[in-house]
């Protein structure tokens, strides 16, 4: 495990970079997500007898395992994208629709049956084939090369056509933009580029109201902020909207926040590593069992954001995620037990890792991790590959 401090990090607060993530707006956001009949706050768990164990001084989860029966957060992204598109084709107002609205006959022959595509690893996918299965519309995935089978079936059985390509996460994304543009379907994606900007944007509102769910746990148990969030880093967009609503929230006492990312896709760690902060890109297959942090191109918008407010990257192999499965998994004393698959669980192999097996004190000092630290995860994935997760946690696999 190695780590990158950010060179550019300045946690001081920037209303102009941060606006889209206003509490309001935010909070507009998870309204209208909660107009779906299946919409459930998930659990925010505290870890205290592993936070005694770790020396710190409260370890948070929250767990995504439990989010709209998909057992991921992306859906979070998907359902309020799908919808905002929907919306604004209406020339309405997102606040004055729910979604049986816009299950309507009325809307619908208003819109005719539109279809949206995007590339996946497996959850976005399916959270975005879920959304336009719910609202009338077709939907086309496509997933990397090495994606799991029972990640494409679970996405086929959301009633999207979905193929597993020859080519990598990145290279994905650009035959789905080009698939887009050539029939006029709609590209659902969570990572951005110069000429598409709006429907990424509209993903990571829908992932801050996340954010805004935990902030409210939190007062309800009158427990105190966290002083460090350890977030999971594909193209970034999840670990941006996170910060981006959490510094703004905190403004007058942000949260050190630290990006974790597997060593075969870590772009934020290598572009930590120039001194100006050059966004880097990682290319090849990306071979890890972190499939839903495959991704070797930042969204360019969440790059900017965790340029200034990440402290720097953590880059994984593959045993650090298998230590946090089994963390999760094995729960001291009377602590929950989480069921976090690979991308969901690398957060706390990092943070135990540090505590427990680091025989260097000095990465701690960096980022200020100490026995005062109050520490927020997010596991962002239940046993999505459940033949995987079984691998790591029963059988005892041991990924290099």
């Amino acid at each position: 495990m190695r780590f990158a401090k950010n060179n550019n990090y300045s946690p001081e607060y920037n209303e102009e970079e941060l606006s889209v993530f206003a509490e309001k707006d935010i909070k507009g956001v998870l309204e209208f997500q909660k107009t779906h009949r299946s919409y459930n706050e998930t659990p925010l768990y505290q870890l205290k007898h592993l936070a005694k164990h770790l020396n710190i001084a409260d370890i948070r989860v929250k767990d995504e395992s439990h989010r709209f029966g998909l057992n991921a957060f992306k859906v979070m992204g998907g359902i309020y994208a799908v919808a905002k598109y929907l919306a604004e084709q209406l020339d309405e107002n997102i606040e004055d629709l729910s979604f049986e609205k816009l299950q309507s006959s009325n809307i619908k022959e208003k819109l005719g049956e539109l279809t949206f595509i995007s590339a996946t690893d497996g959850n976005h996918g399916r959270g975005v084939a879920w959304a336009a299965r719910e609202l009338g519309h077709k939907c086309i995935i496509y997933l990397p090369k090495g994606s799991s089978i029972q990640r494409l079936t679970a996405i086929r059985d959301e009633g999207a056509s979905a193929d597993i390509t020859e080519v990598n996460y990145d290279e994905t994304v650009r035959l789905c933009a080009n698939l887009a543009n050539k029939n006029g379907w709609i590209m659902v994606q969570d990572t951005a580029w110069d000429g598409y900007e709006e429907i990424p944007l509209w993903i990571m509102q829908g992932y801050a109201s996340m954010a805004t769910e935990i902030v409210e746990q939190l007062k309800k148990e009158s427990a105190e902020a966290p002083t460090h969030i350890f977030l999971q880093a594909g193209v970034g967009s999840f670990a941006a909207a996170i910060a981006g609503f959490m510094v703004r929230y905190y403004r007058d006492n942000p949260p050190i926040i630290v990006v974790v990312e597997p060593d075969q896709a870590d772009c934020y760690y290598r572009s930590y590593l120039t001194k100006e902060g050059r966004r880097e890109i990682v290319t090849g297959e990306m071979n890890t069992i972190m499939a839903g942090l495959a991704c070797g191109e930042p969204n360019t918008r969440a790059f900017e954001l965790l340029r200034h407010y990440a402290i720097g990257a953590f880059s994984c192999n593959d045993s650090i995620a298998a230590l946090g499965m089994r963390v999760y998994g094995n729960p001291l004393q009377d602590d929950p037990r989480v069921i976090s698959g690979e991308s969901g669980a690398v957060t706390l192999g990092v943070l135990y890792y540090l505590r427990k097996l680091s025989d260097d004190p000095k990465v701690c000092q960096e980022i200020s991790l100490d026995s005062n630290s109050r520490v927020l995860l997010i596991s962002t994935e239940g046993d999505t590959d459940l033949a995987k997760y079984q691998q790591v946690v029963w059988e005892g696999l041991c990924p290099n």
